[in-house]
């Protein structure tokens, strides 16, 4: 719990003090007015400080997102137990998962004195909610992984395929990969990795020598695969983005036409994490990025001694920016969540090891690299500990 806990602290006050300029936003209020005094908290809070923030969760949109709610929630409150002495009070608001509900919450929150928003989890909600944080000159920390949502002043803390693509591409063309070809799926994830692919192989200097697409079907995704096999003796790299079975049938095609782990190596996304791809012999010797795991399974200990449940892998997200806010407001003074202070280069220390946010509202990422071998996932280059010139 030590370790966790220094951890967390940390996340909120890396070079903060460092910081210079104005706060505020181009096109956004000043602030939230305080002519007139918050009105009294409405419905759930968590913690008792001085500073409102925020946290806008899909309570009542049903099914799994009522799940993430509930998860979401229970992170936050564990944030909030642990840093003690934090001086926030989160406002719990309903956004239904939907843009009327994201702006509905927003304006609830705001109007009850919120400096910060934290959430909503889906990119309608956040849109909602970012129309309403606009006019008031409120931040907007959201856990949406559509990064179209993103923009100044609305700060995406999830975990984005773009920096996945951009961790493996620069560590297999330091590795001396230089001519690469990809297999992606014919969907929107599929054309938000392969825009990152062709941009990150332009920037590290790696050609691109071939890119098959695949709809749903499996006698698609074998079709794709055996023409990016005829181009094995031209190729040292094949990336295959997609998680579960899709990558498992297209490493398996690729190995019966002679394109196998020995004479290219695989690359992959953090999809990968799963038991079925790494116990898969084709794509042994596959490197996929990820973020470092010992944060994780700290979190989910603590997590599961106080809710009698294990957490899914997102869980660290309300975790790190509730601990952001906090950690924020006992450093950094009335500035706490201006632009310069949120966007500082030299980032933050989260659970799932270092962020930062971009002016644009995505974020970046130190990520490890991970190696397929045997049903393990063997690190094969750590995870950075900070964010050094140039990352």
């Amino acid at each position: 719990m030590r370790n966790l806990k220094r951890g967390a602290v940390v996340a909120a006050v890396l070079a903060v003090a460092a910081c210079g300029g104005g706060g505020g936003f181009s096109g956004w209020g000043s602030g939230p007015s305080r002519s007139s005094g918050p009105v009294a908290p409405s419905g759930e809070t968590i913690g008792s400080g001085s500073v409102r923030v925020g946290l806008l969760l899909p309570n009542s949109a049903g099914g799994d997102a009522s799940s993430v709610a509930r998860l979401f929630r229970n992170s936050a409150e564990l944030a909030i137990n642990d840093f003690q002495g934090g001086d926030i009070q989160l406002l719990v608001k309903d956004t239904n998962g939907s843009s009327e509900g994201g702006k509905a919450a927003a304006q609830a929150a705001i109007a009850e004195g919120a400096e910060l928003i934290i959430g909503p989890v889906f990119a309608p909600a956040v849109g909602g909610a970012a129309a309403a944080a606009r006019s008031s000159g409120v931040p907007v920390v959201a856990f949406s992984s559509n990064s179209s949502v993103a923009a100044r002043g609305v700060y995406l803390l999830s975990f984005l395929p773009q920096n996945d693509v951009r961790r493996i591409v620069s560590f297999a063309a330091k590795r001396g990969k230089k001519s690469f070809a990809a297999i992606v799926p014919s969907n929107a994830y599929g054309q938000v990795v392969e825009a990152s692919f062709r941009q990150y192989a332009g920037e590290f200097g790696v050609r691109v020598l071939g890119i098959e697409r695949y709809d749903g079907t499996e006698a698609d995704i074998r079709a794709k695969a055996e023409a990016i096999a005829t181009l094995g003796p031209q190729i040292d790299a094949v990336f295959i983005p997609d998680g579960g079975g899709a990558a498992r049938i297209i490493a398996g095609v690729l190995a019966q036409k002679g394109v196998t782990s020995q004479t290219v190596q695989m690359l992959g996304t953090s999809q990968w994490d799963n038991p079925a791809i790494l116990a898969d012999s084709s794509l042994r010797g596959g490197w996929f990025p990820g973020t470092d795991k010992a944060g994780y399974q700290k979190f989910a200990s603590r997590y599961q001694a106080a809710y009698g449940v294990s957490p899914p892998r997102t869980g660290t997200l309300a975790y790190d920016a509730t601990i952001l806010a906090a950690g924020l407001v006992r450093s950094a003074g009335a500035r706490r969540f201006s632009e310069d202070i949120l966007t500082n280069p030299d980032g933050f220390l989260g659970i799932d090891g270092v962020f930062r946010f971009r002016r644009d509202g995505t974020n970046e990422r130190g990520l490890a690299v991970y190696e397929v071998a045997s049903g393990q996932a063997r690190i094969v280059d750590p995870a950075p500990k900070s964010f050094s010139a140039g990352y």
